[in-house]
């Protein structure tokens, strides 16, 4: 089972041998990255390159990593008891399965995916720690015990917002995917936009890296925003002649898909304004 990449997803040889050790290794694959640079989308891939299920687990600030077992619905239980329904004498009737249950009891190898898992409380890796590790958990109201008899395969994404415990990392394999060269992000581009005007990406992607390369940027545009920005540039029929940065002019064409927040707008705009002063 190895993969390699897909006609819809640019991955570099050391991505696919990160995700393809991994597998072998049978432990969760953490992928760290600026936000928007194909993290999420590398489990879809992975899934559907290798033909596999995916189960997705998005994790919020407000989510507990019982959450992601199972939960027990004790309320529901109490409601129906008072109403004399008979459900009440099975308590599996009231117990939801989470994500990990789903995955460890798939019937065919599938991909677990628990994405951005640094959103949640600084506890959330370590209440999973045992359960990734032996692929197994116990469900206390009914005394079973959910026991994965095929490892999936687990892909956990990090913005890298807050550190994540050592003994967590320590049980994962962990890849960095840095960010695109021109080169690279060009493909990608391709890939979005077949038959996509050559000379309109290399002026565009030109633009664009200058403007990540701005000295005080708040938040640096990402791979996402950058396709954004290009179908824009290709929806208005815009001449690559004109996207060529030109320092007097104050913001790039189309703005709001690179830059978003009002500190790196001002930014730019008090660039301008020194730039007029020295007549440039």
């Amino acid at each position: 089972m190895q993969f390699q990449g897909t006609a819809d997803y640019i991955a570099d040889k050391d991505l696919m041998v990160a995700v393809n050790a991994a597998i072998r290794l049978e432990r969760p694959l953490l992928v760290k990255g600026e936000p928007g640079t194909g993290k999420t989308e590398l489990a879809r891939q992975v899934a559907a390159a290798l033909g596999l299920e995916i189960i997705e687990w998005n994790v919020k600030s407000t989510t507990k990593a019982q959450q992601g077992l199972y939960e027990y619905d004790a309320v529901s239980r109490l409601r129906d008891s008072q109403l004399g329904d008979v459900r009440v004498h099975e308590v599996g009737n009231y117990i939801r399965q989470g994500k990990l249950w789903q995955a460890f009891t798939s019937p065919e190898k599938c991909v677990l995916l628990i994405d951005e898992i640094d959103k949640a409380d600084i506890e959330f890796p370590n209440d999973l720690l045992q359960e990734l590790d032996r692929m197994e958990f116990h469900v206390y109201e009914t005394g079973e015990t959910v026991r994965a008899a095929i490892r999936p395969i687990v892909i956990i994404t990090s913005n890298n917002e807050k550190e994540l415990p050592d003994a967590f990392l320590r049980r994962c394999f962990f890849h960095y995917i840095r960010f695109p060269d021109m080169e690279t992000l060009a493909r990608i581009v391709e890939v979005h936009y077949p038959g996509i005007k050559q000379a309109l990406v290399h002026a565009a992607l030109t633009q664009f890296f200058e403007i990540r390369d701005v000295v005080g940027l708040k938040k640096k545009p990402s791979t996402s925003e950058a396709l954004d920005w290009i179908r824009l540039l290709v929806a208005d029929d815009v001449d690559p002649a004109t996207l060529r940065a030109d320092p007097k002019n104050a913001l790039p064409k189309l703005h709001g898909a690179l830059l978003k927040n009002e500190q790196d707008v001002h930014l730019f705009e008090r660039l301008a304004f020194m730039a007029r002063g020295q007549g440039k």
